[in-house]
């Protein structure tokens, strides 16, 4: 189930951020940085299930830098 969202996601920013990077137009970067939270919160979560402690927190501390991040944007 993990793997099919981390999926969706990864593939919604890509989409989100070569449109962005194709018309010159940078309206959609907060959205696209929320998703690539997302993904890496997701990914992390997938560390944990399989045991790699250390990758899990680097994947969720990644994830919570980018959400304050956007906050302030």
């Amino acid at each position: 189930m993990l793997k099919i969202l981390r999926i969706t996601i990864a593939s919604i920013a890509l989409i989100m951020a070569s449109y962005s990077l194709i018309t010159d137009n940078f309206w959609l970067q907060p959205y696209t940085l929320f998703l690539l939270g997302m993904m890496l919160l997701i990914m992390g979560l997938e560390e944990f299930q399989k045991g790699k402690i250390v990758y899990g927190y680097l994947s969720v501390g990644v994830s919570l830098f980018l959400m304050v991040v956007l906050f302030f944007i």
